[in-house]
């Protein structure tokens, strides 16, 4: 049973990769509808404008909460990489809290505002923009257990080695 739940984290992460991939194929999909239709056919569709941005937006911040490993974010680490590294532990603990912070702050409004969402619908599809938009909730979620994380291993070095 150990390795079976050793193994769903690597599964799920897969899974991840599998949906963005596939909005990252719709999005180039309706990208190249809207390109022959408007230019061969003469008559453009608005739902392909729809699915490119709703397919950006969705892969922009699934990939950021789910895919997007902590070594594949974009850093300025020119003072970073020159400290010792009780200070850079120190940055990642006071940068992780502020994130987490504010993330865990911002939640409740989030979550409010995504819910209050279901009033509306998009123009072409007619999606309940609440779905549209919950999306967002599963990026603050994943942020906020993120940098939790890298406030833990911040503050306890044994936790970021492997097998500790």
């Amino acid at each position: 049973m150990r390795g079976f739940l050793g193994r769903v984290p690597g599964w799920a992460r897969r899974r991840a990769e599998n949906l963005l991939a596939a909005l990252l194929v719709a999005m180039f999909l309706a990208f190249l509808v809207q390109i022959g239709m408007r230019y061969l056919v003469g008559r453009p569709v608005g739902w392909t404008t729809e699915v490119s941005t709703l397919a950006w937006l969705w892969g922009i911040l699934w990939g950021a909460a789910l895919v997007l490993r902590e070594d594949e974010e974009i850093r300025f680490d020119l003072i970073y990489g020159a400290v010792p590294a009780w200070l850079r532990r120190a940055f990642d603990a006071a940068t992780g809290s502020v994130v987490v912070v504010v993330f865990a702050a911002s939640l409740p409004a989030v979550v409010d505002y995504v819910t209050f969402m279901k009033v509306e619908r998009s123009a072409y599809l007619g999606l309940r923009m609440d779905w549209v938009f919950s999306v967002y909730v599963v990026f603050a979620v994943a942020m906020i257990l993120r940098h939790a994380a890298i406030v833990a291993r911040a503050l306890v070095p044994a936790l970021g080695k492997r097998g500790a």
